[in-house]
């Protein structure tokens, strides 16, 4: 019962967090970024500055839909450091683990349409990349071990390569093959092309 309740929590903490990202974007588009107020993002989700502040660290952060971390994106991170797999295998599926749960692919217009209103806010979508990336850097050297900086970025910076590739195969090319066939087949290809210079030396 007790389980059900906390699952009970997450799922409406998720649909607020939704509703709120949802209003910033509408008024983003309706009156400009600078258009209207964190209270009145509040006052039309039904919700206290308090809960807002406790999901967003800003308003910008609500347009992207830039939260806190979520709990079970911390459990998909400690599984990674743990696992015994072959490093970039089990790196990958991490990733695709994250896209499922965040499912960025059907936010992704959204986005673009209120970044196409707010060029602007194209700067902070590149911040949190940025972000990310480093967060994924220090993830991998959880599992490695301090001295392997180099090695990590360069993963971390390849794979997310791929990643973009794919984004860009889906929402370009509209592709209708999944996205994590088109992640590994990318992977393969990466690999394939970077084994001869490997055995040349």
């Amino acid at each position: 019962m007790e389980e059900n309740a906390v699952s009970l929590r997450d799922v409406r903490k998720r649909e607020t967090i939704r509703a709120l990202t949802d209003i910033a974007r509408r008024l983003t588009i309706e009156r400009g970024f600078s258009g209207f107020t964190v209270d009145e993002v509040c006052a039309e989700a039904g919700v206290s500055r308090r809960t807002f502040f406790n999901y967003f660290a800003s308003k910008e952060n609500a347009v992207y839909g830039f939260t806190e971390i979520d709990p079970r994106l911390v459990e998909l991170e400690d599984e990674f450091v743990d696992a015994s797999g072959e490093l970039i295998d089990d790196f990958v599926t991490v990733i695709l683990r994250r896209w499922d749960l965040l499912d960025p692919l059907s936010d992704a217009p959204a986005l673009f349409a209120v970044i196409e209103h707010e060029p602007r806010l194209l700067k902070g979508a590149f911040e949190r990349l940025a972000e990310n990336e480093r967060r994924d850097v220090a993830l991998i050297l959880r599992r490695e071990g301090d001295g392997a900086e180099a090695y990590a970025e360069v993963i971390v910076h390849t794979i997310g390569a791929l990643v973009r590739m794919s984004v860009d195969q889906i929402l370009q090319h509209h592709s209708t093959e999944p996205f994590d066939a088109l992640v590994r087949q990318r992977l393969a290809i990466a690999r394939a092309a970077f084994a001869p210079s490997q055995k040349a030396q």
